[in-house]
């Protein structure tokens, strides 16, 4: 079972294995609230996860260590997997789903692990991971729902609490929910006054969905850019720790989580993946009550693929107003992308692109204009189309 002396002995456990991150104060992002980040993106593999596989790892019979073990991951926690055991000399096999990124791919097998790519979300990975398990002997170390993976992450909570005092709330990403139950379950032990809140993304809400209708439920499908927190069923342990420990669970849209990696890497030089960035862009998005607080996102990882960086930061950039795209009805006619261009520079803006096209207009000589221009926020772009109409103008 979990105890408070459990987490405290992977501390010790942990300690040549892992690097303590220390908080960071975040200015810019939150100005409602006192914002530290726990930066588990820059831990060894780039995420949380492995503390929690390491611990389990460690705890294991030398027969066990034996055979080997075996995991399943849509990519952090096959890297935690990986790493510990190629520490302790044991085989690993981990089982992905072929939806991975595949920077994370190469990097689990640059860790010293077999990979078997199996087609499908994380469930299918399970499945076939639990397959292998009864068939060849491995060890299976789970994601979450294991109480030494569980302590593991609990060691999080006692770093925050050393570090910074007078803490009003914790904000945690859930995916399976073994990160927030070690947190959860070691805070509200040692400093139960401290809110802990849960965030989930909006397309894969499995235990937002079971801690409020208060039963294990099991999605469809998850579709969401956080890959490593979209999970369709959560455990029965973490079920168990969430309704008991977590204050609230909250959800985030793509579209926000896109909005919290552009914050990070603009004012904190610091890079998230989808699922790490979530507690902020519930704190950004105001999801809960932190007004005035003294708060701390756990950003759990940083492993996102380059390619896939890019257009999450077009969608920030979107979302946030930095940029945008209007679509102008004219009358083709000399002089008229040159008004439009002295409106737009005298507002402030700056296009980046111009298409023209010819379309159904009202008139034979109409035409259709597009601008794509940077702009500072949502009032620069009303500015601007205000001018433009004010300016006679047709937007589309």
């Amino acid at each position: 079972m979990l105890s408070l002396d459990k987490v405290f002995n992977a501390q010790t456990v942990l300690k040549n294995i892992v690097r303590e991150t220390k908080l960071v104060r975040a200015y810019g992002i939150a100005p409602d609230c006192e914002l530290y980040l726990k930066p588990e993106n820059l831990q060894i593999t780039g995420s949380f996860k492995v503390r929690g596989s390491a611990y389990k790892i460690a705890m294991l019979t030398d027969e066990e260590k034996k055979k080997g073990v075996i995991a399943c991951s849509a990519g952090n926690h096959a890297q935690g997997v990986a790493l510990a055991a190629t520490k302790n000399g044991i085989r690993s096999l981990i089982c992905l789903p072929d939806s991975a990124p595949i920077s994370k791919v190469e990097a689990t097998k640059g860790y010293g692990a077999e990979v078997c790519l199996v087609e499908g979300c994380y469930d299918d990975a399970y499945a076939k991971a639990l397959e292998l398990r009864d068939s060849e002997g491995y060890t299976f170390v789970h994601p979450f729902d294991d109480e030494n993976v569980i302590a593991g992450q609990g060691t999080i909570a006692l770093e925050i609490l050393n570090d910074l005092d007078n803490i009003d709330a914790i904000v945690v990403p859930i995916g399976g929910g073994g990160l927030i139950s070690g947190i959860a379950y070691t805070v509200k032990q040692i400093r139960p006054s401290v809110k802990v809140y849960g965030v989930q993304a909006a397309g894969a809400p499995s235990m937002y969905n079971s801690v409020k209708d208060g039963e294990i439920e099991c999605l469809s499908s998850v579709s969401t850019i956080a890959d490593g927190i979209a999970v369709k069923k959560p455990g029965e342990n973490t079920f168990r720790y969430v309704s008991e420990y977590v204050d609230e669970v909250a959800l985030v849209t793509d579209d926000e989580v896109s909005s919290a990696i552009l914050a990070l890497i603009e004012k904190q030089k610091m890079i998230a993946e989808g699922a790490g960035a979530t507690a902020v862009a519930a704190i950004m998005f105001d999801k809960f009550n932190l007004k005035g607080k003294r708060v701390v996102a756990v950003v759990s990882g940083g492993n996102i693929d380059v390619t896939s960086l890019s257009r999450v930061i077009d969608r920030g950039l979107l979302k946030s107003g930095r940029s945008s795209s209007l679509l102008i009805e004219l009358i083709d006619k000399p002089g008229q992308l040159k008004d439009i261009s002295r409106i737009i520079a005298d507002c402030g803006g700056n296009v980046t692109g111009v298409h023209y096209e010819k379309g159904n207009t009202e008139s034979v000589n109409g035409c259709f204009l597009r601008i794509e221009m940077e702009t500072r926020d949502f009032e620069h772009v009303n500015l601007i189309t205000k001018t433009l109409r004010d300016e006679g103008f047709k937007l589309v």
